[in-house]
């Protein structure tokens, strides 16, 4: 932002106070979430493979959103000439190629947002952590209020944000995962929060990181992180009701916040993340092109050993990833990270590659929601060979087919556009309940 926002020396302390709770009272909650995570764990992947798209239900669809189960990108929402006022809260500002996906999300949703006429005021600092000047393009603001570590000055932002409301009061208030941290939510009168990514979800992860290790007969290097995981996961649950709405990026995560978080079902909506489809397309001859420019990365004394088949190509500019992808014949995501949903899956396919990636919940129940996208395996060694084999035995006929059918699902589904649509009509709903009846007449 701006040197004057940059160096201001005001900084806050955003610990959240500390509970407490009888030991009883906590092991009978401890109890009860370890049972209830048992049947989740398992019920997701066991119907995970229940489309997603389901046509005849989810177009079909007539009644108040704020009741809908399913992704707000499977409905087609229709132009309105009504505008808004929001304010965000976003962790980083992407800048350059290093930025994750929560942040890519975010320049892409408030790009798209804006472009529709929208006015939004973005409080956040650079994702490289180096000054910069605020951003200022027609109806996009974003303003970086750093404290001297370069995250965000959370005094600093409000301060901001009271200046700009004071000239014009915000219709909403949004934040990306706890950019706005509860204890500031609450001081906020109509505030909803997308999450990508929760302490259920976290401790899942973590559980299959143990497993994996321990079969290795090696230390577990996450044990401590899985033991503090339960204490995380009983505090998140305690501040979520803090935030007046919650957005999921996955219907998994819906579930969990309703099942188990205990939030009431009208404050929970599930819209799935989208990517640019005019900049993820398929190009086979852009990927020919990548597959004569490779070269190493910072990884790549790590995997010399395996001969010259691995290519380390390292950190790509945006610009490339589309090139990477079109070069491949399908997108192997073999990760035990914690999981919200993953956009490189859905740039591959929207790029026309199947994919090949861990069958968390998040992922089977939103994105490979059957066989003909890709393939699924259980978080381990033996199971991801399996897969991999899989690959190997279809062959490349087998692999075309998949990519087309993934191409045809990312754009009915994994669109910027779609995203852009259903948050628009979200914070619509929540500024006038007639915005939240569907159809419209103005809806397609």
């Amino acid at each position: 932002m701006g040197s004057k926002h940059q160096s201001s020396r005001s900084s806050s302390s955003s610990s959240s106070p500390s509970i407490c709770f009888s030991n009883r009272f906590s092991t009978i909650l401890t109890v009860t979430i370890l049972f209830t995570s048992l049947y989740l764990f398992i019920s997701p992947i066991k119907h995970g493979s229940e489309p997603l798209a389901r046509t005849i239900m989810e177009t079909g669809f007539n009644g108040d959103l704020r009741d809908a189960n399913f992704p707000w990108n499977s409905l087609c929402f229709g132009n309105n000439f009504e505008k808004l006022k929001l304010a965000v809260f976003s962790k980083t500002w992407p800048i350059g190629a290093a930025p994750g996906g929560m942040e890519r999300h975010a320049a892409t949703l408030y790009h798209a947002l804006a472009a529709k006429g929208h006015e939004i005021h973005v409080f956040t600092v650079p994702s490289d952590r180096m000054p910069h000047i605020d951003i200022h393009q027609g109806n996009l603001h974003v303003y970086f209020a750093a404290n001297d570590h370069g995250s965000v000055n959370c005094s600093l932002a409000f301060e901001i944000f009271n200046t700009i409301n004071a000239n014009g009061q915000f219709d909403y208030v949004h934040t990306e995962s706890v950019s706005l941290p509860h204890w500031r939510a609450k001081m906020v009168p109509h505030v909803a929060v997308t999450w990508h990514g929760i302490w259920y979800e976290i401790m899942h992860s973590k559980l299959f990181e143990e497993l994996v290790f321990n079969s290795q007969e090696t230390i577990p290097k996450p044990v401590s992180e899985l033991h503090e995981a339960m204490p995380r996961l009983v505090d998140e649950i305690r501040f979520f009701p803090s935030y007046t709405q919650h957005i999921c990026i996955s219907k998994s995560a819906g579930e969990v916040l309703v099942n188990i978080y205990q939030l009431p079902q009208r404050n929970v909506h599930v819209i799935l993340n989208g990517v640019d489809e005019t900049k993820f397309v398929h190009d086979p001859e852009s990927g020919t092109r990548f597959r004569k420019k490779h070269g190493s990365g910072p990884w790549g004394k790590r995997y010399a050993e395996l001969g010259s088949n691995v290519k380390v190509l390292g950190a790509l500019e945006p610009s490339e990833l589309s090139e990477f992808y079109n070069a491949i014949d399908v997108f192997v995501n073999p990760t035990l990270r914690p999981q919200g949903l993953d956009l490189t899956l859905m740039e591959a396919m929207h790029c026309g590659k199947p994919v090949l990636t861990p069958n968390y919940p998040s992922i089977v129940g939103s994105v490979v929601v059957n066989q003909s996208y890709g393939y699924t395996f259980s978080p381990n060694v033996e199971s991801f060979v399996e897969a991999l084999k899989s690959v190997i035995k279809d062959g490349a006929k087998v692999l075309k087919n998949k990519g087309i059918a993934c191409r045809q699902h990312a754009l009915s589904m994994f669109t910027a556009t779609k995203m852009a649509d259903a948050y628009e009509r979200f914070f619509l709903c929540m500024k006038n309940d007639r915005f939240c009846h569907y159809p419209l007449p103005t809806d397609c």
